[in-house]
């Protein structure tokens, strides 16, 4: 089988999981047999355009006629049976779409945020949770909040794509939902339960940590809406030292927080970023992972982190939280007081779900699993349009 993966890159100066993950992807299919062809894009290419071609990038999220051209003549060159679709913006197009059609292709379409219908892709503004853009053939509220990157211009720009290909969405043969909340956002637009099937992203298994550990880690981008505050919050509502330590990993605006925090308290530690092999050495270290976001964050990789290391979670139930967290943890409202009570359960009682926690990334995420899952999708969407 010969698949072209498709994704435009996320600019190298913004971390991107999403990056991360579809390379992750591509290598675990070259692996399984699969014949992978890349079509792959960068948001860093923008750097490098002509003075023209500047002026002309607004309407590349709408058709983006070079990268169209590029994969009809990948197509004719190396005949693939499907194309797989990643992120498409600005540089690839949701246009990728027909032109795969036009040269008789099916595509399948795995979803990583809500940008069907919103055009950050967040669902998320001004510290709350937005869906007013839901249901509308024309999102002029993202216009009016300049939702897209804090300009009304660039938010005028995407608000037009949105509503120029939600006719193209629907003609997408297959779509990969990274949880359940992926998969009602897709059912909300309209596109039938037969043409959604739930399959997470993998991690690379660094093994089970011995022990139980001890103590808490937080670990992410030290923004609002991943819910330091609401963390900092529960915890001060425990005396100092009743639940253990509490590590905070990484960097962001909320950074001084942290810092204030870790010089309040004796069980706060303020470590600072890390890279990832010393993230999971933290996790290893602890004995619950907390991921407190308060918006529908779509998938937090430091939740499978957590399970694969065999540390369950304590989550807030929003986004694809409460799926990732299965019966490996706790799940509470994104509110001080519950989640106080539930970092007075989770110390209690993390010992005794660290197995359950590994047992869980092994028969749902771990990479082989998903790999065949995913190929199973692409069986069925060639036989289908055989």
């Amino acid at each position: 089988m010969k698949v072209v993966v498709a994704h435009n890159r996320y600019a190298s100066g913004q971390p991107s999981g999403e990056n991360v993950i579809v390379d992750a992807e591509i290598a675990q299919l070259g692996a399984a047999g699969i014949d992978v062809l890349p079509f792959l894009r960068s948001s860093d290419e923008i750097g490098t355009f002509s003075a023209a071609q500047k002026v002309l990038l607004p309407l590349s999220p709408i058709r983006n006629g070079e990268s169209q051209r590029a994969l009809t003549a990948l197509i004719r060159a190396e005949k693939p049976d499907l194309v797989h679709l990643h992120n498409p913006y600005p540089l690839i197009s949701p246009a990728i779409v027909k032109t795969a059609h036009a040269n008789g292709l099916p595509v399948v379409h795995t979803v990583h945020n809500y940008r069907q219908v919103c055009a950050p892709g967040l669902y998320f503004r001004d510290g709350h949770i937005c869906t007013e853009c839901r249901g509308r053939a024309f999102p002029l509220p993202a216009i009016t909040h300049t939702c897209y990157r804090g300009s009304k211009a660039q938010s005028a720009v995407m608000a037009a794509t949105l509503a120029y290909h939600r006719g193209t969405w629907k003609q997408v043969d297959h779509y990969i939902a990274l949880t359940d909340r992926i998969a009602e956002h897709l059912a909300d637009f309209g596109i039938p339960a037969g043409r959604i099937t739930v399959k997470p992203n993998g991690i690379p298994d660094a093994g089970a940590a011995p022990g139980p550990g001890t103590g808490f880690l937080y670990a992410g981008r030290l923004t609002p809406e991943k819910g330091l505050e609401l963390v900092l919050d529960a915890w001060s509502r425990h005396p100092d030292g009743e639940l253990g330590t509490l590590r905070i990993v990484g960097d962001g605006p909320l950074r001084p927080a942290a810092e204030r925090a870790a010089a309040e308290r004796r069980d706060v530690t303020y470590v600072g970023p890390l890279d990832n092999a010393a993230v999971r050495a933290e996790i290893a270290g602890a004995a619950c992972v907390i991921a407190a976001s308060t918006w529908h964050d779509v998938l937090p990789t430091i939740i499978l982190e957590a399970l694969s290391g065999g540390r369950p979670v304590l989550v807030t139930d929003r986004g694809g939280m409460p799926y990732l967290a299965g019966e490996a943890g706790w799940v509470v409202e994104p509110e001080a007081a519950a989640l106080a009570e539930g970092l007075r359960k989770a110390h209690a009682g993390a010992a005794a779900l660290a197995t359950v926690a590994r047992a869980r990334y092994e028969t749902e995420f771990a990479p082989d699993v998903l790999t065949e899952r995913l190929i199973g999708v692409y069986r069925a969407v060639l036989k289908g349009s055989g």
